[in-house]
């Protein structure tokens, strides 16, 4: 009997501050529930009859716990260290790192950007510090079209991040540059790479594109996707998912524009991929709200997400699984722009399964766990099934 398993990650939606969070500076973090709370309450009728609001402790303004619950619900706790996409993903799919990924508070060493710049043929850089990309198009776009130097910047995460003008140094140009750039990164522990496409003119008129790119470290040892690939079983990549884990085992791959395309995309899978691992990461949470601490867009992507979810309800059989979770929190009413420390939420749901109460994991390595145990692979050394 052909079983399947469907992963949405809603990224950055977390669920309440991690025990460890004041190592991270991030006690009191909440993303689901400062959010709620932000806006006077959520409208998300269908996370809420899947059982979102049964997590203990619910806090979820206008998503109150449901009588008999349509999903097995819980959250998992995050024992790989820091708190970034990559950590986050690897560790779902039970790959355990002690060592956290590099950080750059003082910007790349320069003998490695003047290798880097031998290596890619670049004339030179700008920037090279920690900052947000949305500023730093804006500050230093007229330079870069002047110039044709690529920006180049860092955040709190393990990242290289480029971003340079589609027309002015050309897309196909930075991808070339990013993919020179991911073989070199290792050296220095930086858990991404990304591509920061952007458009506009002089003035203040910069804006990033969709066509941003993830060059990612390929996750170390055996794991779910290892697994998957062994038994031959087909693995859909929506979104990033396929930048994040570095193409391993992915069988059929499709990047989008959006939460809505993403979702798109997850219908059209659903209707192609009857068997296997769909696998779907949906970034606008992260990406368009939560850095920029916009609660209301991020409660608005939220109730999206939900009318979307609908569809996608209606096309389960009775032999799929659906998880919903996410890979870290970025609470938009904490302090600073910067991803927070928290335990995520995780939702199975599946027609010919009863509900039952997950409580508190303690590895996000757990959904991998039980991602093995719906498709028959041999079990993961790290993650217990919840099943």
């Amino acid at each position: 009997m052909k079983q399947r398993a469907i992963i949405i990650i809603l990224d950055s939606v977390g669920i309440g501050h991690a025990p460890d969070a004041a190592n991270y500076g991030d006690v009191g973090a909440s993303t689901l529930a400062n959010t709620a709370k932000a806006v006077g309450g959520l409208k998300i009728p269908n996370l809420q009859k899947l059982g979102l609001g049964n997590i203990e402790p619910s806090e979820i303004l206008g998503c109150p716990p449901a009588p008999k619950p349509l999903a097995s619900f819980g959250r998992m706790t995050e024992k790989n260290c820091g708190k970034d996409t990559t950590t986050g993903h690897w560790e779902m799919i039970g790959t355990h790192i002690d060592v956290p990924f590099a950080t750059f508070p003082n910007g790349f060493p320069e003998e490695f950007l003047q290798r880097w710049l031998k290596r890619t043929g670049l004339a030179g850089y700008l920037c090279n510090r920690p900052c947000s990309g949305t500023v730093i198009i804006k500050e230093l776009g007229e330079e870069h079209l002047r110039t044709g130097f690529p920006i180049v910047y860092t955040s709190a995460d393990s990242v290289f991040q480029i971003a340079a003008h589609e027309e002015r140094f050309g897309l196909q140009k930075l991808y070339e540059v990013c993919s020179v750039t991911r073989e070199m990164a290792d050296e220095l522990k930086i858990g991404r790479v990304i591509a920061r496409p952007f458009v506009g003119t002089a003035g203040d008129n910069f804006t990033r594109t969709p066509n941003r790119r993830d060059y990612s470290m390929r996750p170390i040892g055996e794991n779910l996707l290892t697994k998957l690939q062994s038994q031959g079983l087909p693995f859909y990549a929506i979104g990033k998912i396929e930048d994040i884990y570095a193409g391993l085992a992915v069988t059929k791959a499709v990047h989008t524009k959006s939460n809505a395309d993403g979702m798109q995309k997850l219908t059209e899978a659903m209707e192609e991929q009857k068997e296997g691992l769909i696998f779907a990461n949906l970034v606008d949470f992260d990406m368009l709200y939560g850095h920029r601490r916009n609660a209301k867009g991020y409660a608005d992507c939220l109730e999206e997400f939900d009318r979307l979810l609908g569809p996608i309800l209606l096309h389960m059989g009775r032999n799929d699984h659906l998880f919903i979770s996410a890979d870290h929190g970025l609470d938009p009413t904490y302090k600073g722009t910067d991803h927070t420390r928290e335990r995520v939420p995780l939702l199975i749901y599946s027609p010919g399964r009863a509900a039952v109460d997950l409580g508190t994991r303690e590895t996000f390595a757990d959904l991998g766990a039980t991602v093995a145990k719906v498709l028959d692979l041999p079990p993961l050394t790290f993650g217990k099934s919840c099943y």
